[in-house]
């Protein structure tokens, strides 16, 4: 059985978060879904910033993770708990022997210390490793206005270490795949880049469908996602503004679901000072995975104005469980969501107000929300297995993995279940 290396780096720097971004939701559905199905050739490994890649304690390092996992979705606090075992697990990493034989795969599922690429380098040589990393996106290179300062160049060197190092790597759309293959070529790295789109989490995916708002409900709209420029939050509180001007009590409330992030200085002035919004926007920075599923169960739409995304797991959440969606008409979440969402430019303000107000005013007839894709109701167990399967084949020198992808269902483990244990 070829060993398989999960590095969980950025699920050590995220201990203390009360909820998980996108790119730590992958991380931990992976880590779950190994531990649930290949406990016995899955290693923890994680960056140490003099030590370098080192090997984590195997029981620790998977109580961590399932207890993070059960924080993230139920919700509860031990930020500092959490903080402190994080430390003290990557403290002694480098007092950790290597476990298990030579030979199988790397994973790398985030971004973090992608531009150490001297230290993945020598780890991947010293053990006899084929390196499958995900990208997420490239939006810091294609969009360096919606980027920190320093990150456009961060990125590009991280994308740099893919395209040089790299023997396959995972992306969740095509979009992506688009952006990511120019690089590769300069680095004359024809591996396989392979799609897996992002899962549904065991909570949404167990909801029902058709839990949509009813005819007297207040409405209200749903905006999921970290507060910064790229997610166009702007837009929303100006419409919000006038929807409170021109509609007064009457207006439909904006429901905000995400952490504050960067370079957000106009939007967070809105929120905080203009009046017009304070009775009307309410902003959730930590909601658990069941308060989301809660929200967006009964909101009018969800509301995804972004400038760019890499895939969009908010939009997939929402389709499967029933609610509609407006969204920017971009490339990608045409290609996640076909014709089950309804889109509208991220830069036309009248457009927005005016399917806002029609879906705040007009009663929803219930059950009317077109059906989500098939492709929508994927969750992330399989999705982990696909990302699984794909790197082990890289491992073992399988050519012909496109070819095979498609197998039996009996390839993978049976899908996890809420009760069961992960």
């Amino acid at each position: 059985m070829l060993p398989i290396f999960l590095d969980v780096s950025r699920l050590l720097s995220r201990a203390g978060a009360s909820v998980p971004t996108g790119i730590d939701r992958v991380e931990i559905e992976y880590a779950t879904f190994l531990l649930y199905a290949y406990p016995q050739q899955t290693h923890f490994v994680a960056y140490h910033p003099i030590a370098g890649l080192s090997h984590l304690p195997f029981q620790r390092t998977a109580s961590f993770v399932r207890d993070l996992a059960n924080i993230w979705q139920h919700g509860a606090s031990q930020a500092a708990s959490m903080i402190w075992r994080a430390r003290r697990l990557l403290h002694r990493a480098p007092l950790e022997r290597r476990p298990g034989p030579a030979g199988g795969v790397y994973l790398l599922l985030s971004h973090h210390h992608l531009i150490q690429t001297g230290a993945i380098e020598r780890f991947i040589a010293r053990s006899g490793l084929r390196f499958v990393p995900m990208v997420h996106d490239l939006i810091p290179i294609e969009f360096p206005e919606y980027a920190r300062p320093r990150e456009p160049a961060r990125h590009t060197r991280r994308i740099r270490t893919v395209a040089r190092l790299a023997d396959g790597v995972i992306v969740p759309s095509a979009y992506v795949r688009d952006g990511l293959r120019p690089f590769m070529t300069e680095q004359g790295n024809d591996r396989p880049i392979e799609i897996i789109p992002h899962g549904l989490h065991i909570h949404v995916a167990a909801q029902p469908a058709a839990a949509t708002a009813s005819r007297d409900d207040p409405p209200y709209f749903v905006c999921l996602g970290t507060i910064e420029p790229r997610k166009n939050h702007l837009l929303l509180l100006n419409i919000w503004r006038r929807l409170a001007e021109t509609h007064g009590t009457r207006a439909p409330k904006l429901i905000l679901i995400g952490k504050r992030g960067w370079e957000n200085e106009n939007i967070i002035d809105m929120l905080e000072r203009c009046p017009a919004l304070q009775n009307l926007v309410e902003e959730h920075g930590s909601a658990s995975d069941r308060d989301v599923a809660t929200y967006l169960s009964r909101a009018r739409a969800l509301l995804l104005p972004s400038f760019t995304e890499g895939y969009g797991l908010p939009l997939v959440e929402a389709l499967a469980l029933g609610v509609p969606c407006i969204c920017s008409d971009v490339p990608v979440f045409r290609e996640v969501a076909g014709d089950s969402a309804t889109y509208i430019d991220p830069i036309d303000g009248p457009g927005w107000q005016a399917e806002i107000e029609r879906r705040s005013f007009e009663r929803p007839a219930l059950g009317s929300s077109p059906p989500p894709p098939e492709r929508i109701s994927r969750n992330w167990h399989d999705q982990a297995a696909r990302g699984v399967a794909f790197a082990l084949d890289i491992a073992a020198g399988q050519s012909d993995h496109h070819a095979r992808v498609a197998l039996s269902p009996t390839r993978f483990p049976p899908l996890v279940r809420v009760a069961d244990p992960v």
